[in-house]
């Protein structure tokens, strides 16, 4: 079993890829995040999941909350940002954490003003926390000399629920909102990748509305940071199984078996956003569907 809080290292041709974690989250009974969860076909997966992604007894699916930076020759950029410290949530898994981030974050070899993008795979609360800290009792950009690029559709959703007081979760006012306020934010459409070579966003609906994933090549290799379209590896072998958090379990399904596609057809090493252990892999092919394979 890997250790879940050590920063671990990935070459994908020139691109430098390491997995800087933030927390465990392992209180998930499995129908609670995968409703059509069942016992009797998980087990046949059981020699293919590692000892960190369920517990002994099946009784808990176990997560990890992490963020990705990648360091090319002309770039140092960070996809997703994790829970954050000090925010004020609902849940108990992500009310006011105290983590080491940013030390692992220099543990791999770049510091907060080294960022120049931050990519944010959608606009949920366990995946734009590091975006702000709080300095002096106000929230500011944690990454001062990057742009934040997320989708604009759902910046415009979450505007509108916050300015009608319908959104109880807080994120968008502590981690969204001062990155546009603070000119750092670039929003961007379904499909619109031009700004970083060999970079591509691709939509991957149905966790969220304007979910996307993302794609970097170099030297004929390619890696894929697939963001929320998975949950946990299991989905690999059982892909109807959507999450319980997915606004629309049908477009998930879709989102899914084409990311499953896509890594298996690049030979892609596919970087999740939520799979415990070192949360990097690849997809293969096994009869009429797929199988994970842990880096």
């Amino acid at each position: 079993m890997n250790d879940p809080t050590t920063v671990q290292t990935f070459q994908v041709g020139d691109l430098t890829i390491s997995r800087i974690p933030e927390t465990v989250l392992s209180g998930f009974a499995p129908q609670a995040l995968l409703p059509r969860w069942d016992a009797e076909q998980v087990q046949e997966h059981l020699n293919s999941l590692m000892p960190g992604s369920l517990d002994e007894a099946g009784r808990r699916v176990i997560l990890s909350t992490h963020a990705w930076l990648v360091r090319s020759a002309r770039h140092t950029i960070l996809v997703d940002t994790g829970i954050g410290n000090d925010k004020l949530r609902p849940s108990p898994m992500f009310h006011q954490l105290r983590t080491p981030f940013l030390a692992r974050l220099q543990e791999a070899g770049a510091s907060s003003d080294d960022i120049d993008f931050v990519l944010l795979t959608h606009l949920h609360t366990d995946h734009v926390g590091w975006n702000t800290q709080l300095v002096e009792g106000r929230w500011v950009p944690t990454f001062r000399n990057a742009q934040y690029v997320f989708s604009g559709i759902e910046y415009e959703a979450l505007n509108v629920l916050s300015q009608s007081g319908a959104d109880p979760r807080g994120f968008f006012e502590d981690s969204v909102e001062p990155v546009v306020a603070a000119g750092q934010a670039r929003l961007v459409d379904p499909g619109q990748s031009a700004f970083i070579d060999n970079l591509v966003l691709h939509p991957t609906p149905g966790h969220s509305i304007d979910h996307w994933s993302v794609s970097m090549s170099s030297r004929g290799e390619t890696a894929f940071f697939a963001g929320d379209v998975m949950h946990h590896p299991i989905q690999v072998y059982q892909p109807a199984w959507s999450s319980v958090f997915c606004a629309s379990p049908e477009d998930a399904q879709k989102s899914r078996m084409w990311a499953l596609q896509f890594a298996a057809d690049n030979d892609a090493l596919l970087f999740s956003s939520h799979f415990p252990e070192n949360s990097a892999g690849r997809i293969r092919r096994r009869g009429s569907g797929y199988s994970w394979q842990f880096a």
